[in-house]
């Protein structure tokens, strides 16, 4: 791919979504690409390129971002900030919000489903705790195609039984073919909806806690830094925040803070000490 060609298709991802490529991963522009092109009856990449630089069409810039996205999820990725919602977040949430009975959680990258349905697994086994209770759980995601897949919950077996406890798979899915199928119970309990970080967050305040785990690694520091700020403003002041492990907030931002001993987990930074000291030691 001819230099020019590498900075017209980054360019345009960066605009559109956040994401940084840098050279040397051109072989992910020619394998994800090359596809799209010969599905448009295209000869070559080089064709598909000149047809962008010539038209810029809307539905086709879509697709090549949406191609280049990652979109890699699975069941209670990484454990970690699914044990600390579960056994840390989730019990301060219900004595804090015993009045309203309201628990909202936003998954800011939801890619196909896995994680909001982790979340909804974790609120179900609360069983008779959170009976009566408004649990909302949103999920968005840049791409319309894994939020189509999302919606439908239908997973292979690789996918089930990747971080997917078995307990889980018996009690929450019904086998169809080779196939799993997420209940529909569960599936009513989460919400999809495609969105792009990089837009405005209008319709998004008040959450409890916000998932936005493995996204911000892809963005340049000030990039970052203004997709948090706009998280903090959607969420309550005493709100919390996952990111993924290789993310952090430090350097980045003053409106989280980390919560010591507890890995990927942000407050805002009003929460006071006194709830950062019981949460730590819950």
């Amino acid at each position: 791919m001819r230099p020019e060609d590498f900075d017209l298709i980054s360019g345009i991802l960066k605009t559109r979504s956040g994401l940084i490529l840098s050279p040397e991963k051109v072989y992910l522009l020619e394998s994800r690409l090359t596809p799209i092109a010969r599905a448009k009856g295209l000869e070559t990449l080089d064709d598909l390129i000149n047809e962008i630089r010539l038209h810029r069409k809307e539905a086709l810039l879509s697709e090549i971002t949406e191609a280049m996205t990652t979109n890699e999820s699975f069941f209670f990725r990484d454990n970690t900030p699914f044990d600390l919602f579960k056994d840390k977040v989730l019990p301060e949430l219900i004595k804090r919000n015993a009045q309203t009975k309201k628990i909202k959680i936003w998954c800011a990258a939801a890619s196909t489903g896995q994680e909001p349905y982790s979340i909804a697994m974790i609120v179900k086994e609360m069983g008779a705790k959170l009976e009566g209770w408004d649990i909302e759980i949103f999920g968005t995601d840049l791409s319309n195609k894994v939020l189509e897949k999302a919606k439908v919950g239908l997973y292979s077996q690789f996918e089930v039984q990747r971080g997917m406890p078995i307990k889980y798979l018996m009690k929450h899915f019904a086998q169809v073919g080779e196939m799993w199928q997420i209940s529909e119970e569960l599936k009513g309990m989460v919400k999809f909806k495609p969105m792009n970080l990089l837009d405005n967050y209008m319709g998004f305040h008040n959450y409890d806690v916000v998932f936005c785990r493995n996204v911000l690694i892809y963005f340049e520091p000030d990039m970052k830094t203004k997709v948090l700020e706009k998280v903090r403003k959607a969420m309550k002041p005493d709100g919390t925040l996952f990111l993924g492990a290789a993310e952090t907030v430090l350097g980045i931002t003053d409106k989280f803070k980390p919560v010591t001993g507890s890995r990927g987990m942000y407050h805002t930074t009003d929460v006071s000490d006194a709830l950062s000291s019981s949460l730590r030691t819950g």
